[in-house]
C-alpha cells in the first residue's frame, strides 16, 4: 500500500517548512534580490543564498545544493537560460532535478516557450507579488513534474496536462523518450502532524 501522492488541489491544505528548504536567487539586480530574499524570509526561509550573475549562481548552486533555484533571464556573463541548460545535464551535474523557477519583465510565447524548452520548471513574469511566487514555490514542492530524458532534451514535462490517448498535432515525436519520476520536495519541507 503506498503513501497517498498529493493533489494539487490540496496545496490550500499541506503546510509548509520553508526553514527545511535550501534556496538560490540568482539576479543582476540587487534590489530584485532583497525583494526575493525578504519574500522568502517572510514565508519561513532561513537559508537564502544570492549570486548576482550565471557565474556566480553555478558556483552557489555547486556548492550549496538548494533545493529551489529563482533565477532571472537578463544577466550578464551567461543569462538564465544558459544556467538552466548547464543544470538540465544528468551526466555532468550532481542535481540535475533541482526546480527553477524563471524571473523575467518579458512575457511573450516565445520567451516562455524558449524557457520550458530550457528545462525551467516555472515561469513568472516581474513584477512578482508574494501570492504568485508562494503559489509556484508550493507547487514545484507538491506536485513536481516527472522528467523527460530524450535525444535532445532533459527536464520537466513540458506538458502540464498529460493524456497517453492523445493522438493528434502536438503528440511527443521523435523516438523513444524515458519518464522520470523524482521524489517530491514535500516530504522534505511539510510539517509533521
Amino acid at each position: 500500500m503506498g503513501r497517498r501522492i498529493p493533489h494539487p488541489d490540496d496545496r490550500n491544505m499541506i503546510r509548509i517548512e520553508f526553514n527545511k528548504l535550501r534556496f538560490l536567487v540568482i539576479d543582476d539586480s540587487l534590489h530584485m534580490r532583497r525583494i526575493i530574499r525578504a519574500l522568502l524570509q517572510g514565508f519561513g526561509s532561513r537559508e537564502v543564498h544570492e549570486a548576482d550573475d550565471g557565474v556566480g549562481g553555478l558556483e552557489a548552486f555547486n556548492q550549496y545544493t538548494p533545493d529551489i533555484v529563482i533565477i532571472d533571464w537578463a544577466m550578464p556573463i551567461f543569462d538564465g537560460l544558459e544556467f538552466a541548460r548547464m543544470i538540465r545535464q544528468p551526466d555532468t551535474n550532481a542535481s540535475p532535478f533541482t526546480p527553477i523557477i524563471m524571473l523575467t519583465a518579458h512575457s511573450e510565447r516565445k520567451r516562455v516557450t524558449a524557457a520550458r524548452d530550457a528545462g525551467i520548471t516555472e515561469f513568472m513574469v516581474k513584477p512578482i507579488s508574494a501570492k504568485a511566487l508562494y503559489q509556484r514555490i508550493l507547487t514545484v514542492i507538491v506536485n513536481p513534474r516527472p522528467f523527460i530524458r530524450t535525444k535532445s532534451y532533459f527536464g520537466p514535462d513540458r506538458r502540464r496536462n498529460i493524456n497517453s490517448n492523445y493522438v493528434g498535432p502536438e503528440r511527443r515525436k521523435g523516438g523513444r523518450s524515458d519518464v522520470i519520476r523524482q521524489t517530491a520536495l514535500v516530504d522534505k519541507a511539510k510539517t509533521a502532524g
